[in-house]
């Protein structure tokens, strides 16, 4: 599905993982530094979870209709502008915080909104762009680097956040976001984006949005594994939500070794990323993909059945690894395959559609998450996150349409190269 890209795509194409690296490492070590923020002034539980939803509300809302505008305007365009939105956000943080000693909680929610508002629209622009810039038999690898680069982020941003906060007034870390659009900006303007035919045509954000939904359900393979992968989700994300409490309150650690758990998931993702990059020309993904959803099942629902102290958190620390190395491929080959099943135009719209149905369980299971655990027991909301994953690998296997899906996707993509 990917435009003609050049011989020299490899260089282009690293320029813009690095423009995205400089953005992405400034903007997440400023999220972190703002979650700390908040843990340091306030303390309070009920702040934190304010904060979490209003993060996850624009991305639920607001995904199936900013395809449209994806496919429609010129993404470079589109990718500067959202860093440049968060910048002057950014500054006007700074200069507010240069003559007060506090932000107003109302300021924070507002900054924290604006920018899920700007990554809500980033990441479906980059993950349409991606497919233009490689040769269609790259796409599951370069996404593999791409996760490497993401793994990265999320490993080296919570500490550089939590020191900075430590040893610098909280103004000078949001200036970050200001560095960081710069960096980014200028990588940016050295990239060459190829355009695509819906570029320029009159956006209607409703009949857009509505024409991606229907583009995706009439893919039945893809349809199904998004409804999938939506109802793991709602099982799975409750438990997300809690996993500091999983360490402190079940397993009676601190919070030093909840940040052990979230550093040790995502060097195990990057673990992931680099095995999907080494290996991603695999002719069938589904397997991958099925597996990957049963050992994540497996880890997690296990980890609701270890003892609650200490010798149960070291193996609880250890499936975490394997759940996250798995974790990422899946996400990786399952990203790949979307990229690949839909026209260039046409995957904006569509993936702003699969980022609505996906997201749309964080913030349901922020709501539901505190009260059943309360009922049943943190511990307990691993075994229904497990169970999510169990039943979802066996609703794609016993699947025909979805387990055979790449298969016949790879031969449809052969026919077309010929």
């Amino acid at each position: 599905m990917n435009t003609k890209v050049p011989t020299n795509w490899r260089k282009n194409f690293y320029l813009f993982l690095i423009g995205q690296l400089l953005t992405g490492v400034t903007s997440m070590i400023v999220q972190y530094a703002i979650i700390w923020y908040l843990t340091l002034e306030t303390g309070e539980e009920s702040v934190l979870a304010i904060a979490t939803l209003v993060g996850m509300l624009p991305m639920a809302i607001l995904s199936p209709f900013v395809g449209p505008f994806i496919d429609r305007i010129n993404k470079k365009f589109l990718l500067i502008f959202y860093d440049a939105v968060v910048a002057v956000i950014a500054l006007g943080l700074f200069i507010y915080g240069i003559n007060n000693d506090v932000y107003p909680l109302w300021m924070v929610f507002v900054t924290i909104g604006i920018r899920a508002v700007a990554q809500t629209a980033q990441m479906p622009t980059v993950q349409s762009i991606m497919p233009t810039m490689v040769p269609e038999e790259e796409i599951t690898r370069v996404n593999g680097q791409f996760g490497i680069i993401q793994s990265l982020i999320f490993i080296v941003s919570p500490g550089i956040g939590a020191f900075m906060v430590a040893t610098l007034p909280i103004h000078w870390v949001i200036l970050l976001d200001v560095i960081g659009f710069i960096l980014g900006a200028g990588m940016l303007l050295l990239v060459k984006i190829p355009e695509v035919a819906s570029q320029g045509e009159k956006i209607s954000v409703i009949k857009d949005a509505l024409e991606g939904f229907n583009i995706l359900r009439e893919n039945k393979p893809m349809w199904k594994m998004t409804l999938i992968g939506a109802l793991f989700m709602l099982l799975f994300m409750p438990a997300m939500s809690l996993y500091p409490l999983v360490t402190t309150k079940y397993f009676g650690g601190t919070i030093v070794h909840a940040g052990w758990v979230e550093v040790l998931f995502a060097a195990a993702m990057l673990i992931g990323s680099f095995a999907v990059g080494i290996f991603g020309k695999t002719k069938n993904r589904m397997p991958w993909i099925i597996a990957a959803y049963l050992i994540v099942g497996l880890s997690i629902g296990g980890s609701g059945f270890l003892p609650g102290n200490m010798n149960g958190f070291w193996i609880f620390l250890v499936l975490n690894v394997f759940a996250g190395i798995v974790g990422q491929i899946y996400t990786t080959m399952n990203m790949a395959i979307t990229q690949q099943s839909f026209e260039a135009q046409y995957l904006g719209r569509v993936m702003g559609i699969v980022s609505a149905l996906m997201s749309i369980a964080g913030p349901v299971g922020l709501i539901f998450a505190a009260p059943v655990a309360e009922s049943i027991g943190v511990q307990n909301m691993l075994v229904i996150a497990g169970f999510g994953g169990i039943l979802s690998a066996f609703l794609l296997y016993v699947t025909p349409s979805v387990r055979n899906y790449d298969k016949f996707l790879q031969r449809k993509l052969e026919n077309e190269g010929q």
